[in-house]
């Protein structure tokens, strides 16, 4: 302040006019005094002036970190939004113009899992459309919601309504990370809905599951209970026929039964650990043991069963060269026979067991050529009527030869022996004997032609087949037997385009 007051008083000195000389002392310390008042009130203004700065930026910075707070789930999210989809869709005719139904599973083994080899072999249509939509919260959880809808048609008509079936295959929610979800439940994901479960596994060129636990149901993924271990608990519910159909005259007979409708529900645990996979199902249907195969008690459905699976998936072609490979051994007792896809059979009896064994692999022999071999087989017993006996094993085989970056020769071969006798049930009967197919399909992709899992491909066929004389007398409504398609061979050809994304 003397500061101030001294610098004031030079100045007032300097600026005088002459006659300022004369002033009195008392006179200058007034205007000294006045402008000391003056400068003092300047100041507590300005004082006040930056408190209420101070202030209002403290509410704009308390309103910033509200509104933070309120909106976390909004501001620094992400979010992701796939389409994506299958089609396969083509034509097929034999060497008279025309074809009865055929495909992977056109043999007598083929109700029971026993494909044999899906190229040169389809004519249906079947198309999905996949939507996926993702969301990554501030809190680094993440939210999945999956829809897949697809439609099926055996005709060549472009107008559908009349002959496909449209269906939604899945609808479900996965929440994962939940920042809530410690221990052992760290880092797991909880979902429910309708879906196919996330660990299915297949061969896709023989069109054949190897695991197939679909439904409606909830669960939780990647649990970590111990080590390295990652389990998934999960229940899958679905619907078998009604049990007034077909076989169950006699009981609704006696019951008056009318369009029952029988639920099972399959408890899983899957457990994973490297390359190994080991899976427990228990299988429960109320009521199911109402059902009855052929009119007899004791051939009454199974209400329960389980089955296991131990699996490897190799990430090499059998330690012999680069490549992949998966091998699997799987087990099934009553309603848990039906191994590849535990709750899809509810015809099932107690004394139903089967075991089942498949090994296939992806390599490469040279630069320019690629193969996959494969054997599944299975053994099948009192499955539907007691002592009634499903066996067959198949072998198979793909080689692609690439001719340059657009083009391929692909070459298919399946061989499939069956014993099979269903002791009457569905009408058919016992035969036993072999099944050959051979296939020759010039093929376009867009790249990487010896790829077995590039798409899009369009490709162009020449099948031939055969079978023992003995298998056209299984049943009167399937494949074999039908006009144009008794043993001694058959030829088919055609085109087929298949996609995915």
């Amino acid at each position: 302040m003397m500061k101030i007051a001294l610098l004031t008083f030079c100045t007032l000195a300097c600026t005088l006019p002459a006659h300022a000389a004369e002033l009195t002392l008392a006179e200058i310390n007034a205007r000294l005094e006045k402008v000391e008042a003056e400068l003092k009130l300047s100041q507590n203004k300005l004082t006040q002036a930056e408190n209420k700065i101070a202030v209002a930026e403290k509410r704009a910075s308390d309103a910033e970190l509200k509104n933070k707070n309120s909106k976390s789930d909004i501001i620094n999210d992400d979010t992701e939004i796939k389409f994506g989809g299958y089609a396969r869709t083509g034509i097929l005719s034999g060497k008279q113009g025309t074809t009865t139904t055929v495909g992977p599973s056109l043999t007598p083994a083929g109700s029971t899992g026993g494909s044999v080899g899906r190229l040169g072999n389809e004519a249906d249509t079947y198309v999905t459309a996949d939507f996926d939509y993702k969301r990554h919260y501030a809190n680094d959880s993440s939210f999945r919601y999956y829809m897949k809808i697809a439609e099926w048609d055996k005709t060549y008509n472009t107008d559908s309504a009349f002959n496909g079936q449209m269906n939604l295959r899945q609808a479900f929610v996965e929440m994962s990370d939940l920042p809530t979800f410690t221990g052992a439940f760290s880092g797991s994901t909880l979902w429910a809905g309708k879906r196919e479960d996330r660990d299915n596994f297949d061969i896709h060129w023989l069109d054949s599951d190897m695991m197939n636990m679909i439904g409606t149901g909830a669960g939780i993924y990647d649990v970590n209970f111990f080590g390295d271990v990652k389990t998934n608990l999960s229940v899958y519910g679905r619907n078998f026929n009604d049990i007034d159909a077909m076989e169950n005259v006699e009981y609704n007979n006696m019951t008056g039964a009318d369009n029952t409708f029988i639920q099972n529900y399959t408890f899983s645990l899957n457990n994973r650990v490297g390359g190994w996979q080991w899976m427990l199902n228990g299988l429960y249907s109320k009521e199911n043991d109402k059902r009855i195969n052929d009119g007899l008690a004791q051939d009454n459905a199974a209400s329960h069963g389980f089955n296991t699976m131990l699996a490897w998936h190799g990430d090499s072609f059998y330690g012999l060269n680069e490549g992949s490979t998966k091998t699997v051994l799987l087990y099934g007792k009553g309603l848990g026979a039906e191994v590849r896809g535990p709750g899809s059979d509810g015809y099932l009896i107690d004394d139903a067991w089967t075991v089942k064994f498949a090994t296939y692999g992806m390599t490469r022999l040279s630069e320019r050529l690629s193969i996959a071999p494969l054997l599944v087989a299975q053994s099948s017993n009192s499955r539907y009527i007691e002592s009634d006996h499903y066996d067959w094993v198949t072998l198979n085989s793909r080689l692609i030869q690439e001719i340059n970056q657009n083009f391929a020769l692909q070459y298919e071969a399946s061989y499939q022996y069956m014993d099979i006798d269903p002791k009457g049930f569905n009408g058919n009967k016992p035969v036993s004997g072999s099944y050959y197919k051979l296939t020759f399909a010039p093929t376009f992709k867009m790249q990487n032609v010896t790829d077995f899992f590039e798409r899009p491909e369009i490709r162009f066929f020449v099948t031939w087949m055969n079978w023992d004389k003995n298998l056209d007398n299984y049943s009167s409504t399937d494949t074999f037997g039908n006009a144009g398609y008794h043993s001694g061979g058959s030829l088919m050809f055609g085109t087929q385009l298949e996609t995915w994304f």
